[in-house]
């Protein structure tokens, strides 16, 4: 209380006030004109001078984006990618770093070093694409789902969280005749809950946001087309055509649109679903994060 009320405190939490207030400016602003300029005629936008609300509104510019060509089934695509990549990958990393955890497992250490390698050293894009061919992978919605299954950085995350967990919890359910799955389970599980979700939100975002595989593997399928994918065929038809058929389709003479209203459009549907997850799971960043700091 003495510090708080003493100059330099007073000098402290004023400038700390002004640098939040600062950050927060900062960090909305970019989100919030792009929301009014995805609002706003796309002609009247040329003009210049939006900031935080649109001078003439519109809705044309998402429905322009809406009515693009294989749009729903990207969508449905893409959630489904999201919502089985997501389950798939936290599945699999949680049992094989649940395993790796172990301190009775021989190669945990050479194993460990392995995987931290595959982060930095690959074989390379057209090798890759050789491999996924040769699986079948290729034209199929499963390319999107068995390649993500495992990340050593994922693995390595939830591996030294399990580790932080007291071994006389193993011990004991290990007494009472529990065996490896079930303490896996029902005691190691029920702890991790804020790393878990700390890997799902990173793979549900990589997996939403996700459109290079898409345009490398099933190019020639619209059939498993995302919707990221159908976005950025759209962001590059109506930059590089300007004012075309494609991009005016759906304009009248009181609202039009233009390659900057229809990017910002674009924009605001493909960050709406992450910005709607990310306050249910924020709060366990830090517990997921902050690994390994407080020990027994």
């Amino acid at each position: 209380m003495a510090y708080n009320s003493s100059v330099s405190g007073k000098i402290f939490t004023v400038l700390n006030t002004l640098f939040m207030i600062a950050f927060v400016v900062i960090t909305l602003y970019p989100v919030l004109n792009t929301l009014a300029i995805s609002l706003n005629d796309g002609t009247d936008s040329l003009r210049g001078g939006i900031y935080l609300l649109p001078r003439k509104w519109t809705l044309q510019n998402y429905k322009t984006v809406i009515h693009k060509n294989n749009l729903i089934n990207g969508a449905v695509v893409s959630v489904a990618r999201t919502i089985i990549g997501t389950l798939t990958a936290l599945a699999s990393n949680a049992l094989l770093a649940f395993i790796v955890s172990r301190k009775r497992f021989l190669f945990k250490s050479q194993l460990s070093l392995f995987w931290v390698v595959t982060m930095y050293v690959n074989g390379g894009l057209i090798p890759v694409f050789l491999l996924y061919k040769g699986l079948g992978l290729t034209n199929s919605f499963w390319v999107y789902i068995v390649p993500g299954m495992l990340s050593a950085f994922n693995m390595l995350v939830i591996r030294t969280y399990m580790t932080g967990i007291p071994d006389s919890l193993e011990e004991s359910a290990q007494l009472d005749g529990a065996g490896y799955m079930t303490i896996f389970l029902k005691i190691v599980s029920p702890l991790c809950k804020p790393v878990y979700a700390t890997v799902a939100l990173f793979v549900a975002v990589g997996q939403w946001n996700s459109w290079f595989d898409a345009m490398l593997y099933n190019r020639m399928s619209d059939q498993y087309t995302t919707l990221q994918y159908e976005l950025m065929k759209l962001l590059s038809s109506v930059t590089n055509q300007g004012a075309s058929a494609e991009s005016m389709k759906n304009a009248t003479a009181a609202s039009a649109v233009t390659p900057t209203s229809v990017r910002a459009a674009a924009t605001i549907l493909t960050m709406l679903p992450i910005v709607c997850l990310y306050p249910f799971l924020q709060r366990y960043f830090i517990t997921g994060l902050t690994i390994g700091g407080v020990k027994e």
